[in-house]
């Protein structure tokens, strides 16, 4: 999705459950209207944020918890 010219700056991000506190590979996500936004949990309100249409993102979710995305 390109860029959608939403502020983040105020959203609310929530880190995930698989997120710790020694600076690893983490992601946070925040939502404004329909877009969810997913950013890097390390830099913050200084990450880049994608963009994805709530649906879409849904969609996503739902297949990782079917497991059709398991590696070979």
């Amino acid at each position: 999705m390109a860029n959608s010219g939403i502020d983040w700056a105020d959203v609310r991000f929530i880190k995930s459950s698989y997120s710790t506190n020694d600076g690893g590979n983490c992601v946070e996500m925040g939502r404004r209207a329909s877009v969810i936004g997913i950013r890097d949990s390390k830099l913050a309100s200084a990450s880049p944020v994608l963009e994805f249409p709530a649906t879409a993102f849904r969609a996503f979710l739902t297949d990782v918890k079917a497991g059709t995305f398991r590696s070979a």
